[in-house]
Order: C-alpha cells, then sequence, then structure tokens
C-alpha cells in the first residue's frame, strides 16, 4: 500500500506548495483535490490544486503537473471531486456532473486513471427513487470513464451531517446495500469504492466484512478516524444529527481497529492507496496546528503501512 493524503486540507495552498510539504513529510502519493473555482458550499470542498479545464486546454501545465509531481515523490493517486450528481436542484445537478466528466478527461490525461467521488442523492426522495435517478444519470459518466479507461471510486461517506443535508443525505452508496444495487444497475468495470470505514463506525455498521465480500471493487482507500461519543449518543439517539454524538478524528485517536482493517486490507491482496483524510477540528486553528495534525495523521498508520 502506498500512504498518502487528500489535500483539501491544505486549501490555502498552491499545487507546487502541498506538494512539496507532502515530499518533506515523507507521503508517497496525493488525492488531489480538483474543485471547480469559486464559493465552496461545505466544508473541506471548493479546493482546487489542479484545475482540471486547463490541463484539457494547456499542454504544457499538463506536463508541468506531472514533472512537479515525479520531481516531489508524490505520486497522484486520484483526481477527488465530491459533488452531489443528483442534487433536487436540476441546474446545481448539470453543473456537478459536467465538471464531474472534465475531472475524468483530466485524469486520463495526466495518466492517473482514477476518480474519487460521490455518486450523489437527491435527499428529498426515497432510496427507490434515487436508484432510479442513478439508471438517469450515471450510464454517460460510466460510459465516459470506460472509453478513456479511467476508474470511478465512490467515498461511503452519506454526506447526512448538516440541517441542510436533511432528510435524506447526499450520497446513495453508503452501504453494501447500496453498493450492490447500484453494482446492479452499473455493471461496469470502471466503477467501485474509495472504501472509508470510519463512516461505517458511526453507522453502527460492520467495516471489516465488506472488505471482502467486495474485494474486487476496492479501488481507493480513505484513512480517516471516527469517535463516538456513548454519553452523547445514549441522550439524542442515531436519528439525531450525527455530529451530535461523534467527530471525525485523526487515525488511532477514534474508535477504527486499525490493526484489524489494515490486516484485512492485506486478506484480500490490497496493494493501492491509502489517503488520510484530516477533517479533525482539534487541528484547525492555524495553520501550524493543521501542520502537526498530518504528521501525526502519518506516524500512526506507518504501524501497519510503510
Amino acid at each position: 500500500m502506498k500512504l498518502g493524503l487528500v489535500t483539501a486540507i491544505l486549501e490555502q495552498y498552491d499545487y507546487e506548495k502541498m506538494m512539496d510539504t507532502l515530499s518533506a513529510m515523507g507521503f508517497t502519493c496525493a488525492e488531489v483535490a480538483c474543485w471547480p473555482a469559486g464559493k465552496a458550499e461545505r466544508r473541506y470542498a471548493g479546493v482546487s490544486h489542479i484545475d482540471v479545464e486547463r490541463v484539457l486546454e494547456d499542454g504544457a501545465y499538463a506536463a508541468h503537473l506531472l514533472d512537479y509531481a515525479a520531481k516531489s515523490g508524490v505520486e497522484i493517486s486520484s483526481l477527488a471531486f465530491y459533488p452531489n450528481t443528483m442534487d433536487g436542484d436540476l441546474e446545481k445537478r448539470t453543473h456537478n456532473v459536467e465538471h464531474l466528466k472534465n475531472v475524468i478527461r483530466a485524469s486520463a490525461r495526466l495518466g492517473v486513471n482514477m476518480v474519487t467521488t460521490f455518486i450523489g442523492r437527491d435527499q428529498t426522495r426515497t432510496v427507490e427513487e434515487n436508484l432510479e435517478l442513478v439508471k438517469e444519470i450515471w450510464p454517460p459518466i460510466i460510459a465516459l470513464a470506460e472509453e478513456l479507461g479511467v476508474k470511478i471510486a465512490i467515498e461511503n461517506c452519506p454526506m447526512l451531517f448538516t440541517r441542510d443535508q436533511w432528510p435524506g443525505g447526499q450520497n446513495l452508496m453508503t452501504t453494501p446495500d447500496r453498493w450492490q444495487q447500484v453494482f446492479a444497475i452499473l455493471p461496469s468495470d470502471a466503477l467501485g469504492i474509495n472504501y472509508d470505514p470510519s463512516h461505517f463506525v458511526w453507522q453502527m455498521a460492520d467495516y471489516i466484512a465488506p472488505l471482502y465480500e467486495f474485494r474486487d471493487k476496492v479501488f481507493h482507500v480513505h484513512f480517516k478516524d471516527i469517535k463516538l461519543y456513548p454519553e452523547k449518543l445514549a441522550r439524542v439517539g442515531t436519528m439525531a444529527y450525527p455530529l451530535d454524538y461523534m467527530s471525525p478524528k485523526l487515525p488511532g485517536l477514534g474508535d477504527v481497529d486499525w490493526g484489524r482493517f489494515v490486516s484485512a486490507l492485506t486478506d484480500i491482496r490490497y496493494k493501492g492507496f491509502a489517503c488520510i483524510e484530516v477533517e479533525d477540528k482539534a487541528f484547525e486553528s492555524c495553520e501550524e496546528d493543521v501542520l502537526k495534525s498530518l504528521q501525526l495523521s502519518k506516524h500512526y498508520p506507518e504501524n501497519f503501512v510503510i
């Protein structure tokens, strides 16, 4: 496995400074944020370390990105864009789908050939209605990925944290049951999973067994932890906003059993990218704390991944 970082946490850095920072810390890969320019709609979004439209238009820029990555010794694991491609707002939906297609094209152009994203969800509709939307929206996206030889890895985050994401959340592919339903609709070798164990912790789901069941669909992995607060959960219950009873933490500071998780990854012979996703609010007060969080995040998984 190759240990890297989801670059969105370094939102104030340009591509070069971001790659230099990862290189200096000893990371071997980067899941590079590729949002379109403009105001972010939520935390950790809106970051653009690679301008995908420019990649498609400017060969010198594309070559520079690859040359700089090679010089830094930091491989690009994927181009990352996590929108809601099935948003109930049709204008937002169209914009998100078109940008995702450009991210796929840019990933092929750079020879990365991996995109990490969400499947999306219309939060006002039922699961069954959203599965019908998958049939409508996603076949052309998958066809483009197949044509260009790009793999799409869907993260299992429910995107159900804030009031504006309720009642249904903004990502349908959150559990093995939903994965199976979507894979039946889109039976493509180009579609797989960006596996994040932390989201199973707060959903009270098994985060080990699905690795074995979906071993051929695990394209990319996130290392992020979640800490549950039992006393808060006992008071508010699972129907509360999740952040009322849990919080994202650095790997090793939450409830994921990383030894068991990485052991299962080795069982299925996973040899791909494992990118740390830092979303721990305890380390966001200043740039120094953010950089410290990257060092701490890297240190703990190195017990299991070198």
